[in-house]
């Protein structure tokens, strides 16, 4: 199982021979009958059925779950590079939620001319209602999941910012529980970074952003409902943290005030959770056919007297388009170097730019800037000449509404597949909190891809995920 040719592989080095932390691991693995290995995946395949850890897939047959693939080879990360990463991970979004408070107050970034202003104002993440309106502590961003690769010689970059509802977190948690209850054996030979506390850590985190004068806040998870592709991880997080899980219909607004209904009556609700979309939070303020949200939420956000994680108006940071822009960012409201390296990217609404990628179109990814889930790109190496022209297309008939980047040799880590063992493709999803302070548990989600030299680990495109690792010093 040697290292795997171009990519940097995760757990042996160029030669061939296992890297130093790995190295425990490797002899587990070798000392481990096959047979043993292969009850203890059917066994995990049936124990996340059984706790129903699915996912919905939107677009298929009405009520489509699928199971998360699983992998037993845990992704492995050495104590000094978490603690580069996390540096890092720390630095870039103090930066964004510096931007997103000066964006939606004096704007100076746009004044100095490092961001074009028709950028961010413009962009449909933006929201002109959210200008002026002062957010608890400052906060926008209180949950934060930065998509992490690792290419060339190793090296981490960032490859998008989710602040809007990001979600992954309910597989992190399980994921760990999973390797812990099926080889405890494993976890007694390796010193291993606790990640089972983030419910508690994200509870601390919300309760420090409560409006001000609020001694012992009342949190709320609010959800879409059961239809939802991530319901399952709402019901989770709210069962973890103790906290009721809510949908519109259950709150109330009254003299800006918000407020559930219990069988004992009214609560005071004071700090939201909320894992529905900008759009339907009310429908007074944003889309009047909501009816997830709740009528007067917006007029009790700003008039302080609620506070909702993440903020309104927070897309405005992880569009793809302002994505290029967060290393400015670093510089200008941190006054220092960025941690972090951005993957080069080519905004095409820039002629220069559009050129190039028009040239290079099978050597490419291609984003729509406001696409998620691995849907509305083209991954030029993967593709068909028929895909790469119509995509072309689609590109010259609307070139702002994309950037393109090269394709990234993304690292490899072995894995479990029909045919045995084989190196596959993934991504790391750190999980920030920002409250008082930033903190996070040690590690995140590890997304696969399961397909031979696919680069797309998102789960509605068949990536699986793995336990992630962090060793301790």
């Amino acid at each position: 199982m040697g290292a795997s040719g171009a990519f940097f592989d995760e757990m042996n080095s160029a030669d061939g021979t296992t890297r130093a932390h790995y190295e425990a691991f490797q002899r587990w693995l070798e000392s481990t009958a096959p047979d043993r290995i292969e009850r203890k995946r059917a066994q995990a395949d049936a124990l996340f059925r059984r706790v129903g850890i699915t996912f919905a897939v939107y677009g298929e047959a009405a009520g489509t779950e699928r199971l998360i693939p699983f992998d037993l080879i845990p992704r492995i990360i050495p104590a000094d590079e978490w603690q580069q990463l996390s540096a890092g991970l720390k630095q870039r979004i103090r930066a964004l939620n510096a931007f997103l408070h000066d964006v939606y107050h004096g704007q100076e970034i746009l004044k100095a001319g490092l961001i074009p202003a028709e950028q961010v104002l413009n962009n449909a993440q933006f929201r002109p209602e959210m200008c002026g309106v002062d957010v608890a502590g400052g906060i926008y961003s209180h949950i934060s999941g930065v998509d992490i690769v690792r290419a060339g010689a190793g090296e981490f970059y960032v490859l998008e910012d989710n602040l809007r509802v990001p979600s992954g977190v309910s597989y992190m948690i399980e994921d760990r529980r999973m390797m812990m209850r099926l080889f405890p054996d494993l976890f007694a030979k390796h010193r291993i970074a606790p990640v089972e506390h983030y419910p508690d850590l994200l509870l601390d985190t919300l309760r420090t952003v409560a409006p001000q004068g609020i001694s012992d806040p009342t949190v709320v998870l609010l959800t879409p409902g059961s239809y939802n592709s991530a319901y399952f991880e709402h019901a989770f997080l709210a069962q973890q943290m103790g906290i009721e899980l809510v949908e519109g219909r259950d709150l109330f607004v009254t003299n800006e005030g918000v407020f559930m209904s219990t069988t004992r009556g009214r609560r005071r609700v004071d700090v939201i959770y909320r894992r529905v979309d900008d759009d339907f939070l009310d429908p007074l303020a944003f889309r009047k056919d909501s009816m997830l949200g709740v009528p007067g939420l917006f007029g009790a956000y700003r008039a302080g007297k609620v506070t909702l994680a993440n903020a309104i108006g927070t897309g405005v940071a992880d569009d793809k388009s302002i994505y290029p822009y967060v290393p400015d960012m670093v510089r200008f409201y941190l006054g220092e170097k960025p941690l972090l390296n951005n993957v080069p990217t080519y905004m095409l609404r820039k002629p220069d730019d559009l050129a190039y990628t028009l040239e290079h179109l099978p050597e490419l990814v291609v984003k729509e800037v406001h696409g998620a889930g691995g849907y509305g790109m083209l991954v030029g190496p993967a593709s068909t000449k028929a895909e790469i022209e119509a995509f072309r297309e689609r590109i010259i008939a609307a070139p702002e509404k994309y950037i393109a980047q090269p394709t990234l040799a993304l690292s490899t880590c072995p894995t479990f597949v029909d045919a045995g063992i084989a190196p596959r493709h993934l991504d790391l999803r750190p999980f920030v909190l920002s409250g008082k302070e930033i903190r996070f548990v040690p590690g995140g989600l590890t997304r696969v891809a399961l397909k031979a030299g696919s680069l797309v680990v998102n789960s509605s495109q068949g990536g699986g995920t793995k336990d992630t690792w962090v060793l301790e010093a």
